[in-house]
C-alpha cells in the first residue's frame, strides 16, 4: 500500500480532509503511515472508518486541533453523511433506525439486541431512499445514511437485522461476494477548530460496481 497516492481536498495548520481508500486503515498504521509518505507529517486520527469503507476522512495536524474535533465528535457536532448499497428495499422513502447493538470485540461483528446490559449502546440512524433498480432478478436500493450515533459497524448491522445487507458485506449477511462493501463516507460537515468557521465536504464513491449501477454520476 505504500504507493497508494491520498487524494487531499482540503488542509491547513490545523487539519486535513483527505479520501480513504478501500482497504487501508483509517488509523496510524495505514492512513497515517500514507499521508506522512507524502510530506504532510504527522496526522492525529479522530473518527475512525472500517478498513474495507472508503471516502471522506478528517485528520488533525496538531494536538490542539485532534482534542478539539474529538470534544466535536463526543458533543454530537460532526455531521456525517454514507451513501450505501443496500438487499432488497427501505420502508418509505425516508426513516429512522433505533436499536441497541453489542459489539463483540473477539469476533469484532456487532448485534441488534433487545435489552440494555453492559456493553449494549444506543444507536441510531436517519436514511433516505434515492434509488432502486432490479439486478439479477433481485432489488437493490441505494440510501444516503446520516450517523446520529457512532458505533461500530452500526450502519451495516442495522441494515441487515432488516434483511437489507450491504452489498459486499459478507461479515452481515451479503450473498453479493464479487465488489468490496458498498458503503462510502459521502459527505462532513464541522466547525473548524480554529475560529469555528463552518467547512462543508462532498463526494461521490467511484463509478464502478455496484455505484455505477445507480445515477449518481450522471449529474
Amino acid at each position: 500500500m505504500s504507493d497508494v497516492e491520498i487524494r487531499v481536498l482540503y488542509q491547513d495548520d490545523a487539519l486535513l480532509v483527505c479520501r480513504k481508500p478501500t482497504g487501508v486503515s483509517s488509523e496510524e498504521g495505514g492512513m497515517g503511515r500514507l499521508l506522512a509518505g507524502q510530506g504532510l507529517g504527522t496526522c492525529y486520527c479522530v473518527h475512525r472508518l472500517d478498513k474495507g469503507v472508503g471516502g471522506l476522512m478528517v485528520y488533525a495536524r496538531n494536538a490542539r486541533a485532534a482534542a478539539s474535533l474529538s470534544a466535536a465528535i463526543a458533543r454530537g457536532d460532526f455531521h456525517k453523511e454514507y451513501l450505501a448499497v443496500v438487499q432488497g428495499r427501505p420502508t418509505g422513502v425516508q426513516g429512522m433506525m433505533e436499536d441497541l447493538l453489542y459489539h463483540d470485540a473477539q469476533r469484532n461483528k456487532s448485534f441488534v439486541v433487545k435489552r440494555q446490559r453492559r456493553g449494549v449502546k444506543e444507536a441510531r440512524l436517519r436514511y433516505e431512499l434515492l434509488e432502486s433498480i432490479a439486478f439479477e432478478g433481485r432489488e437493490l436500493s441505494l440510501v444516503r445514511v446520516e450517523l446520529l450515533t457512532g458505533r461500530s459497524h452500526q450502519i451495516r448491522v442495522q441494515f441487515a437485522s432488516r434483511g437489507m445487507p450491504l452489498l459486499g458485506d459478507a461479515r452481515y449477511g451479503s450473498s453479493f461476494r464479487d465488489c468490496e462493501i458498498a458503503l462510502y463516507a459521502a459527505a462532513l460537515r464541522f466547525a473548524h477548530p480554529v475560529g469555528q468557521r463552518e467547512l462543508s465536504f462532498n463526494d461521490n464513491p467511484p463509478d464502478s460496481f455496484p455505484w455505477g449501477l445507480f445515477g449518481l454520476h450522471n449529474s
